[in-house]
């Protein structure tokens, strides 16, 4: 698909070949604490080795500075992923590999993200730990606040997470079972063959 736009002569698939690589959005999505941020990091590093030029969007970054001021009722909650959909897709027009990393509790946002990024631009990724899981591990103190009530609308405790439907596309990654190695190798092995450098000759 041609992605230029009225600034630019050039198309997405110039600036993929001068990188040398096909732009793809990651969507990493799950409870806090489920693993997110560390297997975002931990694929990129891996990319990165491979020559691939990557980007991540993570929530809570974006909430110091795209998104701030917005709560968490559904109306933000929907303004702040259409945000950070729209701002992967600019990534994704550059040619650029963007892993995202956000709650995104309700199913009806991650449509929104994917339509918004383009079906076949997009690998959703359910980052699976349970509530318990997560509020153990506690790296950010936010389940404690919630349990003492300085926090309103939690996800998973206040706020429902709805998980993918059973037929869903998405790929789940369950870091209760698996460590983040185990994780990255399954994902790099679905990721590297849709973003393969291209071939001059295509």
């Amino acid at each position: 698909m041609n992605s230029g736009n009225a600034h630019s002569e050039l198309t997405r698939e110039d600036r993929e070949l001068i990188l040398g690589q096909r732009g793809m959005v990651i969507w990493l999505y799950g409870l806090s604490g489920a693993g997110k941020s560390t297997l975002a990091r931990a694929l990129e590093r891996h990319l990165a080795v491979k020559g691939m030029l990557t980007r991540i969007l993570d929530g809570d970054e974006l909430r110091k500075g795209l998104c701030k001021g917005l709560g968490y009722s559904d109306h933000e909650r929907t303004e702040n992923i259409r945000r950070a959909a729209e701002t992967a897709r600019l990534f994704l027009d550059t040619g650029i590999i963007t892993i995202c990393a956000f709650v995104c509790p309700r199913r009806e946002l991650r449509e929104l993200a994917r339509q918004t990024v383009g079906e076949d631009d997009f690998v959703e990724v359910f980052v699976k730990a349970s509530y318990e899981a997560c509020a153990r591990r506690d790296v950010k103190g936010l389940y404690a606040q919630a349990e003492q009530g300085h926090i309103t609308q939690f996800t998973g405790r206040d706020s429902a997470f709805e998980e993918p439907e059973p037929i869903s596309s998405a790929i789940i990654l369950e870091t209760e079972r698996h460590g983040i190695a185990h994780c990255v190798e399954r994902l790099l092995d679905i990721i590297l063959p849709k973003v393969k450098p291209i071939d001059q000759n295509e």
